[in-house]
This record gives structure tokens, sequence and C-alpha cells, in this order.
């Protein structure tokens, strides 16, 4: 079967440090001109919550773009618009159908912002996985392809579901107050922080450029449950 490890899960399984790159605009050659900039690029999010990029079929193309850059391509992951607000309750709101597109497109991963109770973790992880561990549908014509030329719809469904990253926004002060219990949730494979909206559901300013030093204490209270769970941070 081909190859599925990509780069951040290598960095990921090895305890390395993941460098990457933020991107907000779209377009097929900056999208690739970027994923070329350095070999120690592991990681190209595609921001479409804050970015100038559509969720479809904008981000498809920009994946395509990013893993055929060079043979041994960064990752590119998905930040939906969709918060984690939108699964509390009733199971999949707006979050499930964008993780869908954006998992379809051939994305190695998601980005879920503003993820404030376990509640709202399990349902994301279930919407990023196949039955029997989750809830995913399965289809989408371009996704093996954008794992590899040689990657068949049925090796990728067989791999998905241990190579498809699942990643969660805390910005919140109720996801500070439920943040070990996220990080614990079966199938969340990391969390990272919003550094400016929880300066600012903290009370404090945005970073200009550091966060303030009490909104330091907190990030260091995240980075302590996560890796406590046995998660990447």
């Amino acid at each position: 079967m081909p190859e599925t490890l990509h780069a951040l899960l290598r960095s990921f399984k090895s305890n390395r440090p993941a460098l990457g790159i933020w991107l907000t605009q779209g377009g097929f050659f900056h999208a690739r001109s970027f994923a070329q900039a350095s070999s120690n690029v592991s990681w190209v999010l595609v921001d479409c919550e804050h970015g100038l990029v559509s969720l479809n079929p904008g981000v498809a193309e920009i994946v395509a773009a990013v893993h055929s850059a060079t043979a041994d391509p960064p990752s590119a992951i998905i930040r939906i618009p969709a918060t984690g607000y939108g699964v509390e309750g009733q199971g999949s709101g707006g979050v499930n159908w964008q993780i869908k597109y954006a998992l379809d497109s051939g994305a190695r991963g998601v980005l879920v912002p503003m993820v404030s109770t376990p509640s709202q973790a399990r349902s994301i992880a279930s919407d990023c996985r196949y039955p029997p561990l989750g809830r995913r549908g399965f289809g989408g014509a371009y996704t093996h392809g954008n794992w590899g030329p040689n990657v068949t719809r049925n090796d990728y469904f067989k791999t998905a579901n241990e190579s498809v990253l699942v990643l969660v926004q805390i910005e919140t002060m109720e996801g500070v107050k439920n943040v070990k219990e996220i990080a614990e949730v079966e199938g969340i494979d990391g969390l990272f922080v919003g550094p400016s909206d929880l300066s600012i559901t903290l009370g404090y300013p945005p970073p200009s450029p550091d966060p303030h030093p009490e909104v330091e204490k907190v990030i260091q209270k995240i980075l302590d449950a996560t890796h406590g769970a046995g998660k990447k941070w």
C-alpha cells in the first residue's frame, strides 16, 4: 500500500518541532511557492476562518498545489470557518459539512476554532473519522489523488483514520476551564492556542507581538494539560 505518513504526522510521531506557514490568500502558484519555501516546513495551514480563501472549491486547488510542490511536501491543514460552538447539543451544525469539504479536498487535517467543551471535541473527532470510529461519510472524487498518484480510494479509506490529524483551538474562558478534559478526548491529536481571542476573552488586549504576561500563564496551563494527555500542542 502507498505510504500515507505525511510530513506533519511524521513530526508528531518523532516528537520533533513542526515549523509551518499560515496561508491567508488563495491561488495555486502562490500556495505552491509557499510549500517550496523551505525543506524545514512540515505544514501549511490554509485559513478559511479569517483568511481570503473559500472553503469550496478554493481549498481543493490549494491542497493540490501544496501536495504537488515537492517530492516530500508539507502537510496541508485547513482551518474551517465554523467554530466549535456549532456542534454543542446538536452533533454537527455547520462544522460537519465544513470538515467534510476540507477532508474531501485531500487535506491532511483540520483545525477547528473556539472549542470549549469535551462534547464539542468528541463531536469534531467523530466528524473526522470513518465508521466505526466516527461518522464521516465516504466520498470525494479527488481526495485520494491529493494523497499521492498511486493512492486509490480504497487505500485512502483504509488509512485515513490513522493519517488525518484533528486539531482544536482553545480560545475561550470555558475552553481554558475544560482544557484537561478536551485534551483527553480520544481522536483529538493536538490543541492549538488562539492567542488573540484568548487574550480578549481574558480581558487583555491582543498580543503585540507577545501576549500579556497573565495570558502567557494561561498558555502554559494549556501546554501542560495537552502534554499531560500525551497530545501535541
